[in-house]
């Protein structure tokens, strides 16, 4: 791994920011990552994560009871499915770099890469979903750890 945290799997920043005060250029983050997930900033009622997903590939249908949720997307394209349960996806849009999708808790809801490059989004999880320093380096990492 190089003095930035980058190496063979991908960019991993060299720490999680949280209960520091933070500043810094998201955009320039987010599309640096190559990581399915890596915990940015982790407190007490929030945490920011970058995300990375591959052409052709998804987050996953999911849902959490006790967060409200915010996703921007900095680079791509992606099919935004929601719904009151996982069997009726009724919300879906399409949406690219510059859009926020706003996910209610109690929503179901999966997003898909549907672009031709790799979809680079941040998280806003209130409160916080993975556990200080989470570093995924793809989604069959993560569900190691569900």
């Amino acid at each position: 791994m190089n003095r930035n945290g980058c190496g063979p799997s991908g960019c991993r920043p060299v720490t999680d920011f949280g209960k520091n005060p933070l500043a810094l250029d998201i955009h320039q983050a987010a599309n640096r990552n190559q990581n399915f997930r890596t915990a940015l900033w982790t407190g007490e009622h929030l945490q920011v994560t970058l995300m990375c997903i591959p052409v052709g590939e998804e987050i996953g249908l999911e849902m959490h009871d006790n967060l409200d949720q915010l996703l921007r997307i900095e680079e791509g394209c992606a099919l935004i499915q929601m719904g009151k349960n996982q069997h009726t996806l009724s919300f879906q849009r399409r949406a690219c770099a510059g859009h926020a999708i706003v996910i209610p808790a109690c929503t179901w809801h999966n997003i898909k890469n549907i672009g031709s490059k790799p979809l680079k989004l941040f998280s806003v999880y209130a409160p916080p979903q993975h556990p200080f320093g989470t570093v995924h380096t793809t989604k069959q990492e993560s569900l190691l750890y569900e």
